[in-house]
């Protein structure tokens, strides 16, 4: 089963470049080789079912070990260039905050400035959050906002310790509003072919959620 499992990312990615623009295939192939399996191909959305089980924002997680994180990059240069996907982690290999600095944003150009805001289903983990303070620190042009469903061991002292060095690194961190999972609903998730988009159903709970993390983050920080 779990072999099985392992099998069907990189499937996925192979069937995807076929129908990619010729040049486009090519390329896209040569560098998809070296991704570790679990990588998401950037562009597609991500199945509902993911969404409404890996974001909602409940308290208790049980068997929400994996995290989601859709992105909007906007690049500004002489002609500002705005990309957005998804990523998920297989816990394996990278999680998916650390899969974004390794495959979609590698290195930082100096001449540019980056304005990333990711939407994540929950807030990262002390190996993550080191590793983003460190790219802030090391890039004065990279602005990122992070959008957490819910907040990760959040009453861990080491956690709690990273968290507060991210902001001081210059990271916003905010936890997602109602409307900012129908944000993500519209513009990620998979919507059924020939179908209207369907709307945004929020879950009875989401509000309060919301108002108990926010003041949990506003502690912390």
């Amino acid at each position: 089963k779990m072999a099985e499992k392992q099998e069907e990312p990189s499937n996925a990615q192979n069937g995807e470049a076929d129908n990619a623009e010729e040049g486009e295939g090519k390329k896209k192939k040569l560098k998809r080789e070296d991704l570790p399996p679990f990588e998401i191909v950037t562009g597609e959305r991500l199945p509902a079912i993911f969404f409404k089980f890996q974001f909602r924002n409940v308290e208790y997680s049980s068997g929400r070990n994996k995290t989601f994180l859709c992105y909007v990059l906007e690049t500004q240069g002489k002609e500002p260039v705005t990309s957005r996907g998804y990523l998920e982690d297989e816990h394996a290999a990278a999680h998916a905050e650390i899969a974004f600095f390794n495959t979609i944003l590698p290195k930082c150009e100096s001449s540019l400035r980056y304005n990333v805001t990711w939407y994540v289903s929950s807030s990262p983990c002390v190996t993550c959050a080191d590793r983003i303070t460190e790219t802030l620190k090391k890039n004065k042009n990279l602005r990122l906002t992070i959008m957490v469903g819910r907040l990760f061991m959040w009453e861990e002292p080491e956690m709690q310790a990273a968290l507060k060095n991210m902001k001081s690194a210059g990271c916003k961190l905010r936890i997602m509003k109602p409307q900012d999972f129908e944000y993500v609903w519209q513009n990620f998730v998979e919507q059924e072919e020939g179908e209207e988009a369907k709307a945004f159903v929020p879950w009875e709970d989401i509000q309060e959620n919301f108002k108990y993390y926010e003041e949990k983050l506003a502690e912390i920080l």
